[in-house]
């Protein structure tokens, strides 16, 4: 609830300055949309919090059920003050709608699971029901991303959006899934073969792991949502990213094109992230620390991060 108002508070903030702060409080709260749907989330918030507070889920199941049902309504609300709904009213709303809600399942399961269970004793049983769970609401936010993807900037010109600080968040984010989908199949197929062996093998370490990449991919998508998105950015030396400056010293303008032009270095580097890539898989089979796992994952990023900037030509 806090964080879904600062949004609306940098709103708030930029109104202010043309009329007096009351005004443009009010002004945000009643007729923008972004206002009227931070006030939706806070109204089922509040009502939700009051439910938990007053009813025990554990006398009755279907408590429980009426909390889930509360949650999908913030979900609803949170997607209606998205972008892509401004975009397009109803596709952006369902689209976004079933985004946050696939990712609210999995990953909710896998950090509660993963940081607040007691011990692993029944690990193999809820992967049994957890394994399918997680791979169906992977594969819906591919889908649903994908689409709200192509509301903020062309397939076409996806290399080109690089150029913007809009453009880095969503490399970086789309760079940190690819670890991402190792980790799923680590903790999924391999974890539970082990543990139907019997082998003596604590797979908590796994799955934080994986809910730590999650979490910076999380970062990059809350700096998505505080940039312009490259359908709405015209290419100039003002909106320029800085990192992007770095590694390209030439002049940009509107009808800037690029592409990747892998030279020495940046074949150097792809290489360098190949090697960080089987290392991933080798740090499970022999039975590497799972931190120092995370580790490589993180260089393998950066490696082909810098490899992608430096090939740009």
């Amino acid at each position: 609830m806090i964080f879904s108002f600062l949004p609306v508070l940098q709103v708030i903030l930029f109104l202010s300055t043309r009329m007096a702060f009351i005004d443009s409080v009010q002004s945000v709260l009643f007729t923008f949309e972004i206002g009227k749907a931070w006030g939706l989330t806070l109204l089922i918030t509040l009502i939700c919090s009051l439910f938990v507070f007053i009813f025990d889920y554990n006398e009755k199941r279907r408590y429980g059920y009426i909390g889930v049902f509360l949650s999908f309504l913030i979900i609803l609300s949170i997607a209606w003050s998205s972008h892509p709904s401004s975009i397009e009213p109803l596709w952006g709303f369902i689209s976004d709608s079933m985004h946050v809600l696939a990712v609210s399942i999995w990953v909710g399961i896998l950090i509660i699971v993963s940081w607040l269970s007691s011990n692993h004793d029944n690990w193999l049983k809820f992967l049994n029901w957890f394994t399918p769970l997680a791979f169906l609401c992977f594969g819906v936010t591919i889908i649903s991303g994908l689409l709200l993807m192509n509301y903020v900037v062309n397939y076409e010109d996806y290399i080109n959006s690089w150029m913007i600080p809009y453009g880095q968040a969503l490399l970086l984010k789309h760079l940190f899934i690819i670890p991402l989908i190792i980790f799923a199949i680590v903790n999924s197929i391999f974890i539970r073969r082990k543990l139907k062996h019997g082998a003596s093998f604590n797979p908590k370490p796994w799955a934080k792991a994986e809910s730590i990449i999650i979490l910076m991919i999380f970062s990059a998508t809350a700096a998505l949502s505080q940039q312009s998105p490259p359908k709405e950015t015209i290419i100039s030396a003002e909106t320029i990213s800085p990192t992007f400056s770095m590694f390209y010293s030439e002049d940009v303008h509107a009808d800037l094109n690029i592409q990747l032009s892998f030279n020495f270095t940046s074949s150097l580097l792809l290489l360098l992230s190949i090697l960080f890539f089987v290392l991933i898989v080798l740090s499970f089979i022999k039975k590497v620390p799972a931190a120092l796992s995370l580790l490589v994952c993180i260089l393998f990023v950066f490696c082909i991060y810098l490899s992608f900037m430096t090939g740009v030509a």
